[in-house]
């Protein structure tokens, strides 16, 4: 039964290891529940539409569904701000420290600010983490300051997270003006009375505005707690979970095709001069890290590993039927090979239209094979959520409802912010970037009491922009600190 579920190799140590690393991954997603599925319930509960149980699970329910039908852009955008080198051997001691040091850190603030009944992000966290990580992992490596950071990546990141508030507060305030033009019915824009609920169309109005964000959370912020899961399994079991089982003999087929039509305009860009296979390796990593020009050195590596691509897969052979290493090393070329194509492509590197068109259909090929998130992760990430926002929904739903503004929230209010929570959410999941649902939901729920007259209640705003501050450099500190710690205590237990 063990060999059935965890493969034939697994020891007592790596079942041990498996369930520590993903008990803390899974953690984080409780105390994601915390925060940011407490934002999607918070107007259902504060203005009485639903009771706390029913909506934390019908909040839950959606938030599965909305995990179960992401298609994993963020899940594996937040797996590419990490280190090339930690992601490409994330078995070793230097990667499961790194998976360590980001869920503990990431824990330690989410739950600290939950505790103070302050929202804040949980992607913020996470990508803090990250940067620590990074940070360190170049010091300790004597790389240059920062040389451990995929810049590009956190910058693309980090505007998404910065402007996406704004669009919050601006959009939700319009939004609520229009609706007062439009909807002009007095009861839609009172405060909750006591424990009495809304009439029927405002509750429905109100259910389908917390549906919508539960959705767009699930399918946005529910992929950053999957694509870490599938890190761990990947390093630990990489026997299991290094290749999407379910690629047909097909699927192959078309792979090597493609494989072999894409190598010459590799080769002519490549020159003469041969590439060994630690230079390469070494190449496309530099390349991945620095955001540096192409050179030809660039296009030699990918050269070299798209031959080593074809020399796995040929004879178009069965996922089942390589070899552990042969499923570790097909995964390490994919990954740098179909990055390093993505960024080039991004840059027009490639100026024929029929050679980058092909190149891009390509890479789609080969990140089918490695960026797949098994249908039992999507579950317990969702099963997380929705547990933690039922522990620990209360402290946010009254900081939204009663803090932010200096009036207590209206039932416009709280359909004009989640209206735009919502449509800001899926746009982001379009582009494939991960945004914070508690961000835009406060934001936007500030941004109508702005737009309404109520005023601001400025001792809960400085906390929360103070925490939404704080986040990011205390996270930086406290991934690198603690990436140096649990690397250390791995190496001195002699972790491999």
């Amino acid at each position: 039964m063990i060999e059935h579920i965890f493969g034939s190799d697994a020891t007592a140590g790596t079942i041990l290891l498996l369930v520590l690393a993903l008990g803390l991954a899974l953690s984080f997603e409780c105390i994601n529940g915390f925060h940011d599925t407490a934002n999607a319930v918070a107007t259902v509960i504060y203005t009485n539409t639903l009771p706390p149980w029913v909506a934390v699970v019908w909040s839950g329910i959606w938030n599965l569904i909305g995990v179960l039908v992401s298609a994993g852009a963020v899940a594996f955008g937040i797996i590419a701000l990490l280190p090339v080198e930690l992601v490409i051997h994330v078995g070793s001691a230097a990667g499961f420290a790194m998976v360590f040091s980001l869920l503990i850190s990431a824990i330690i603030w989410n739950f600290t600010t939950w505790y103070r009944g302050i929202p804040a992000s949980s992607s913020h966290t996470l990508i803090g983490s990250i940067v620590g990580v990074g940070l360190m992992n170049a010091a300790l490596s004597k790389h240059p300051f920062g040389d451990g950071v995929n810049w590009g990546k956190v910058q693309d990141t980090f505007s998404a997270l910065l402007f996406s508030p704004m669009i919050g507060f601006v959009l939700a305030g319009l939004l609520l003006i229009l609706m007062k033009f439009v909807i002009r019915a007095p009861k839609l824009y009172q405060s909750p009375e006591g424990k009495k609920p809304p009439t029927w169309w405002i509750r429905t109005l109100l259910v389908l505005t917390c549906t919508g964000v539960s959705f767009a959370h699930g399918s946005n912020d529910g992929q950053k707690g999957q694509g870490l899961m599938m890190l761990i399994m990947i390093g630990i079991l990489p026997g299991i979970y290094a290749l999407n089982p379910s690629i047909n003999h097909s699927t192959i087929t078309q792979v090597v095709a493609l494989n072999r039509s894409v190598q010459p305009a590799l080769e002519r860009k490549a020159g003469p001069d041969p590439v060994s296979e630690t230079d390469a390796e070494n190449d496309l990593s530099d390349y991945l890290k620095a955001g540096a020009k192409p050179t030809q050195a660039t296009f030699a590596a990918l050269a070299y590993e798209n031959n080593q691509i074809n020399a796995i897969l040929t004879g178009e052979t069965p996922f089942d039927q390589l070899t552990k290493e042969q499923r570790k090393d097909l995964r390490t070329r994919i990954y740098l090979f179909g990055e390093a194509i993505g960024k080039l492509t991004k840059a027009n590197a490639f100026t024929d239209p029929a050679e980058k068109t092909e190149l891009t259909n390509y890479k789609k090929q080969l990140d089918g094979m490695t960026k797949f998130i098994p249908l039992w992760v999507k579950i317990a990430v969702a099963l997380c959520l929705g547990i933690g926002t039922m522990i620990g929904w209360k402290r946010i739903v009254v900081t939204v409802g009663e803090k932010i503004g200096k009036s207590h929230l209206t039932y416009g209010q709280g359909a004009a912010a989640e209206i735009i929570t919502y449509a800001t959410i899926q746009g982001a999941d379009v582009l494939g970037l991960p945004v914070s649902t508690t961000h835009i939901l406060t934001s936007g729920v500030a941004g109508t009491m702005a737009a309404n007259g109520s005023g601001l209640q400025t001792r809960t705003l400085r906390d929360i922009v103070l925490a939404w501050v704080l986040t990011v450099p205390v996270c930086v500190f406290l991934g690198a600190m603690l990436f140096g710690g649990a690397l250390l205590v791995i190496l001195r237990m002699g972790a491999h």
